[in-house]
């Protein structure tokens, strides 16, 4: 029913968020994905067990990458710098924090990510008789998220 407590409770709107990019501060982004983590499954069964089945048992922790979308700007170079400093398998980690902000710019949840760095920039197409944004494409590897709230 209408003005009831549980009308009060909306679920959170995913529009509004900021992106902090360790020591390279803080950068505008149209989109985020892939902030999800999946257990791999070991299967297990004992030489004496009477069941003709497997035990199933957490193993290790697998990471997505994450995707990020923003605008290209003029002079704008920081990602690609950023990508630039891979050599001979040497990169400068950071950390990465995403907040997703309530009206008031207060975070209501963050994800941070440990030892990111980038995997791949994929620049914007170009097209003679287009009309839309240029856009670039960030994907970062990292080694875990941690979530909290507030």
């Amino acid at each position: 029913m209408a003005g009831e407590a549980q009308d009060m409770n909306w679920p959170l709107p995913k529009f509004y968020f900021k992106v902090t990019l360790g020591d390279k501060g803080e950068i505008a982004f149209q989109e985020v994905s892939g902030l999800d983590t999946e257990t791999q499954i070991i299967e297990y069964r004992h030489g004496n067990s009477k069941v003709f089945s497997t035990i199933k048992m957490p193993g290790i922790k697998k990471f997505s990458n994450i995707t990020m979308k923003k605008g290209i700007f003029k002079g704008d170079n920081k990602l690609f710098d950023w990508y630039n400093e891979i050599k001979l398998n040497t990169i400068k980690r950071q950390e990465i924090t995403i907040q997703l902000l309530d009206e008031t710019d207060a975070p209501t949840m963050s994800w941070t990510l440990t030892n990111a760095w980038p995997t791949k920039i994929t620049s914007t197409d170009l097209k003679s008789d287009g009309n839309e944004v240029a856009v670039e494409t960030l994907e970062l590897a990292h080694e875990g998220i941690v979530m909290k709230n507030g």
